[in-house]
């Protein structure tokens, strides 16, 4: 796929998080994810809070996102990172990588969190990477997810929900990740698992897919991720499972190489038009594989 062709199937992205019906509960909630997104009369030059956008690297089948030219909210309480255009943050170049819609890296403090706001024909998942989440839904889901858990929820048809900072003294991290699906209006559902540690050290291990039969959690898509936790050295192939998917990584912390690429923590980096990629840890690493359909 060429870079014009790239940056057609991003511009398909849409900005719309909440359903038409569900506006009226926006404004109360004064949560970043939820507002509507402010353009100005050169959008295409206009990111969060009217700075210059950074340039992506897009090569012929490779997209590079460096930590810093990343978008960014910081509202005091929350501290979050946009890898794709979100609320205020405007990349036209930003809009997904294939149906991945959302990457954010957030920060809550101690005590605080969103409120409830809804979502629909979504697939969202989250990913700790430090403290206590709290989670509470719609479907009566009441649940904590800590480092080593993962949590899908599929709003389908909708569902409100909220997350909370359990913790009155330390910050909560984790991923919030947004994943077009295959399949619109299915019945809301709520998953969450704890995974082993061990298991990611110096090799993958699955912690999504498309199966309720597979390793880790499901979700109503093509799409599998990884986790991998590398010394120093380590190396290994990954093979793409469906033909026609790409796969974004994401470091969380160190240093790697992706096929020549080299990576530092909060890189990102997309990839299409491959059957497999090569991992080298540069440094001892912490990192997240996304496997997705690249058409929308």
């Amino acid at each position: 796929m060429d870079r014009k062709k790239f940056l057609q199937k991003g511009l398909l992205g849409t900005g719309m998080f909440v359903a038409a019906g569900s506006v009226g509960n926006v404004i109360a909630n004064e949560i970043d994810e939820l507002k509507t997104l402010e353009t100005s009369p050169a959008p295409d030059a206009l990111g969060f809070n009217h700075i210059p956008n950074t340039k992506s690297d897009i090569m012929a089948n490779t997209v590079l996102h460096k930590a810093n030219t990343r978008g960014q909210a910081n509202h005091g309480w929350l501290n979050s990172h946009h890898t794709f255009s979100f609320a205020n943050y405007h990349n036209p170049e930003r809009m997904h990588f294939g149906v991945l819609r959302v990457l954010n890296d957030d920060r809550v403090e101690a005590g605080m969190g969103f409120g409830t706001h809804p979502h629909d024909n979504m697939e969202i998942i989250s990913i700790p990477l430090e403290g206590d989440l709290e989670h509470k839904d719609s479907m009566g889901n009441v649940a904590v997810i800590r480092k080593g858990d993962i949590q899908i929820l599929s709003a389908g048809t909708g569902i409100t929900h909220s997350e909370y900072n359990r913790n009155k003294d330390e910050q909560v991290k984790f991923l919030q990740i947004w994943v077009f699906p295959n399949k619109r209006n299915v019945t809301p559902r709520y998953d969450q698992l704890s995974l082993k540690l061990e298991d990611r050290h110096n090799k993958l291990q699955q912690i999504l897919s498309p199966s309720a039969d597979d390793a880790g959690v499901w979700i109503q898509q093509d799409a599998w991720f990884n986790m991998g936790n590398f010394e120093k050295g380590t190396t290994q192939q990954y093979t793409i499972n469906k033909k026609g998917n790409g796969v974004y990584a994401f470091v969380l912390k160190g240093d790697i190489s992706i096929d020549g690429h080299a990576l530092n923590t909060r890189d990102g980096l997309g990839i299409w038009d491959t059957d497999h990629i090569n991992i080298t840890a540069d440094s001892d690493a912490e990192f997240l594989l996304m496997e997705v359909p690249m058409v929308v």
